[in-house]
């Protein structure tokens, strides 16, 4: 039979971290000792009393039955809470929408708001799944790039350049996938100041590593003068609370921008699922204490890391100031050759160093910048160090 999906299937690219993960869980299939820093999950566990606040849930029985599609109401009053306790931002129940993850409420917000040929400013490096999201809205990303010297951080003036009559939104993230970079409250001021000219031109904020925040000052760009009604913030509970697998993410945004992505996710996936929501509403009305613990332990790993990769020759790198990646530059490499394989960009050097390291990394093609490469922190210390210890010995036998 003839391959007849969709162009808008045909055209997309498959997601560069998961095509990596499946990459290397093919060598460990083969009985190959792969250490994988290609996925943004914490190597945590969910904190107990999360798992016992769905087990509760569980037990009580109450909660079989299909969700409001935005969420259970509990769960939405305890986002608002938590969004004006720590971010300095008023909103109301019917403004949040949770959703199966981050990305279903990024989605959400692109089909809800974008028309064909409509254009989204992307902070560049990103996040492999804002560019494909936009492309499905047909739509078109138009990229602003920050490099490695000013910590990746494209600046206002960028912003200020790039905007066209046809732009209908801006998204970043703070602290950013795959940078680490944070935006201070200074220059998300210079980005707002821009943004105010502008009434038609919306932001999204993604705040899902929130709580993974080294300098201790994140800011909300929704809480800035002017721009509230400008603005979705997203966040969700996969990064700070260890909870990828249970899916919850959500928005805060304008109460017209709310109800066209619980009307889009009404007819995509419904609610999210019944159970995952008690546990998040755990994870936000209790203590935060193992969150700070794991926030703790990454920046314990960034210091070791910073220090390992800053050892090894050629490899440019700066200190994030969050999450869990580095995105080193390691453009020296290309072209260098171990006399049977040439690295000739950053998925070659990718690939080098998956078979010959078994360590597994992602290309920063997929991030928007082909000189660089991501590498999560996400993982014990011990495979840290044995991971970079590989990569060094094996780079140095490129020439």
């Amino acid at each position: 039979m003839s391959n007849n999906l969709s162009d808008r299937i045909a055209f997309l690219q498959e997601s560069a971290t998961l095509a990596m993960a499946a990459k290397a869980r093919e060598y460990k299939a083969k009985g190959i000792d792969v250490i994988s820093l290609s996925l943004g999950e914490p190597d945590f566990k969910t904190p107990k009393h999360i798992q016992e606040g769905a087990k509760q849930a569980i037990d009580e029985g109450k909660y079989f039955a299909y969700p409001p599609v935005n969420g259970y109401l509990d769960l939405r009053q305890a986002i608002v809470k938590k969004l004006k306790d720590e971010n300095n931002i008023d909103y109301t129940p019917d403004q949040i929408v949770v959703s199966n993850g981050a990305k279903q409420s990024i989605a959400n917000v692109m089909f809800a708001l974008l028309n064909p040929g409509d254009e989204v400013i992307i902070y560049s490096p990103y996040w492999v799944s804002y560019a494909a999201i936009v492309e499905l809205a047909e739509a078109t990303p138009v990229y602003i790039k920050g490099g490695l010297e000013n910590d990746f951080k494209a600046n206002a003036d960028q912003l200020a350049a790039a905007i066209s009559e046809k732009t209908k939104i801006v998204i970043y993230s703070s602290p950013c996938n795959p940078t680490g970079a944070v935006f201070t409250k200074e220059e998300l001021e210079a980005m707002a100041e821009v943004l105010r000219k502008h009434e038609n031109i919306y932001v999204i904020s993604d705040e899902i590593y929130e709580h993974i925040n080294y300098t201790n000052q994140h800011a909300s760009i929704a809480s800035i003068e002017g721009m509230y009604d400008k603005t979705i913030t997203v966040n969700g509970f996969a990064k700070g609370f260890a909870m990828t697998g249970w899916r919850v993410g959500y928005i805060a945004a304008p109460a017209w921008i709310a109800k066209g992505c619980n009307k889009m996710q009404g007819q995509i996936t419904s609610a999210n699922c019944s159970i995952a929501q008690r546990a998040a509403l755990t994870a936000l009305t209790s203590d935060l204490a193992p969150t700070r613990e794991m926030a703790a332990a990454y920046l314990n790993r960034r210091n070791m890391v910073y220090e390992l990769l800053k050892d090894i020759p050629g490899v440019k790198v700066n200190l994030p100031k969050g999450a869990f990646y580095f995105f080193p530059d390691v453009s020296s490499y290309f072209g260098k050759s171990n006399g049977e394989t040439v690295v000739n960009n950053a998925s070659d050097f990718c690939m080098y160093i998956l078979d010959h390291a078994h360590v597994s990394l992602v290309t920063g093609d997929a991030f928007g910048d082909p000189n660089c490469v991501r590498l999560s922190y996400a993982a014990s210390e011990e495979d840290l160090k044995e991971a970079i210890k590989r990569i060094k010995e094996v780079l140095s036998k490129l020439n």
